[in-house]
């Protein structure tokens, strides 16, 4: 039974693990808190960066001698392989610390098994603590090791009426500076940003994360099925980030960097690409979440592909009356097979209101598992 100090250092954990957001990739985003052998703090620690010590080995760093007899509470259970850094349950059993209590268990089959190797030595090992949070801080990650895809944010702005632009094609700008800068810090925190030939002929977006202090900036990626929106000294092909052109395997892309075309076969059910094979090959890349900005033609794509995770709308105190709508064909021709979803947040941003949704699915999946 977990006590009232279990959950205090389990959700300071989670507040520490929310820190690598955009920067851990493709490592998950994990938080660590110990306490010595009397349940006081002793050190804690979260993963930094790919490549970086793990967030146990920051704690233990800063714990010392006083994680001997003590408790660690980790995110994510503790890893069990040797990559570009060791296995973290060694390292706390080296450590002396008689406790684990972890959220969630890694369902990376390259590092499952610290818990194992942590009973196998003696360490009393518990999961399940604050699980339903820790996942919701680290859902990218988890979805793209469940599902083998990159996890999909679709993002999008419009009026309260449902308008993207104007009967007219203006556009800018419906929402507001502060909500405009909210997507700077959703760039910053995906590995990918997507857009289409639409969006990228009408705006030539640059589609960096701008604003945000120490900003790993995103992969740009252009759906152009004809390799006819991205021209030569398009914003998108500057120096700021590295960007790739997904192009149809038949598209004359001649006009184009080599390394920056990544041919994909054509959508069997449409005029666009291939939006499983798009979301496979950039999980090859170790994309492990992905912003869709893309308008709504894209949008409608990955909707039909059953490809959205998350939306988050930007709705503004504004009525068009006329102007394409935020979502276009989606595959849905009936009520009955709406794509339902539960709000999970609104906040206001500004004078707009920022609505966070999830497919009612994903939602029903994680209320199992905090139930498990």
């Amino acid at each position: 039974m977990a006590t009232a100090a279990d959950i205090t250092a389990m959700r300071r954990a989670i507040e520490l693990a929310a820190r690598g957001l955009g920067s851990t990739s493709p490592n998950p985003v994990v938080g660590c808190v110990i306490t010595d052998a009397a349940g006081a703090p002793a050190g804690e620690g979260f993963h930094q960066r790919a490549g970086g010590p793990h967030a146990e080995i920051h704690a233990l760093r800063e714990a010392g001698s006083r994680a001997r007899g003590g408790t660690a509470y980790v995110t994510l259970e503790p890893c069990n392989h040797t990559g570009r850094t060791g296995p973290c349950a060694q390292a706390l059993i080296a450590a002396g610390v008689t406790r684990v209590v972890h959220a969630v268990g890694d369902p990376n089959p390259q590092a499952t098994g610290g818990a194992e190797t942590l009973r196998a030595a003696g360490v009393h090992v518990e999961s399940g603590l604050l699980a339903a949070e820790a996942e919701a801080g680290n859902t990218a990650w988890l979805t793209s090791v469940r599902r083998s895809r990159p996890y999909v944010l679709w993002k999008y702005a419009a009026t309260l009426d449902g308008r993207i632009a104007a009967a007219d094609g203006t556009s800018r700008w419906i929402t507001s500076p502060e909500s405009r800068a909210d997507v700077h810090r959703l760039r910053a925190e995906a590995d990918a940003v997507i857009v289409g030939s639409g969006t990228a002929r009408t705006d030539d977006p640059q589609l960096g994360a701008r604003g945000i202090e120490g900003a790993t900036q995103p992969l740009r990626v252009v759906v152009d099925t004809k390799a006819t929106a991205v021209r030569p000294g398009a914003r998108v092909l500057d120096a700021t980030a590295p960007t790739l052109v997904a192009v149809a395997e038949d598209a004359d892309a001649r006009h184009l960097p080599e390394e920056k075309v990544l041919r994909l076969p054509r959508s069997a059910t449409g005029t666009g690409l291939d939006v499983t094979a798009l979301l496979a090959a950039l999980h090859e890349r170790s994309v492990r979440s992905v912003l869709l900005e893309g308008g709504p033609t894209l949008a409608g794509a990955f909707v039909a592909a059953g490809a959205v995770d998350r939306v988050v709308g930007y709705l503004a105190p504004v009525l068009l009356g006329s102007g394409p709508a935020a979502l276009g064909d989606a595959g849905i021709s009936t009520i009955a097979r709406a794509l339902r979803l539960d709000v999970t947040e609104t906040a206001h941003i500004g004078p707009d209101l920022r609505i966070t949704a999830v497919p009612t699915t994903a939602a029903a999946n994680s209320t199992a598992r905090k139930g498990n």
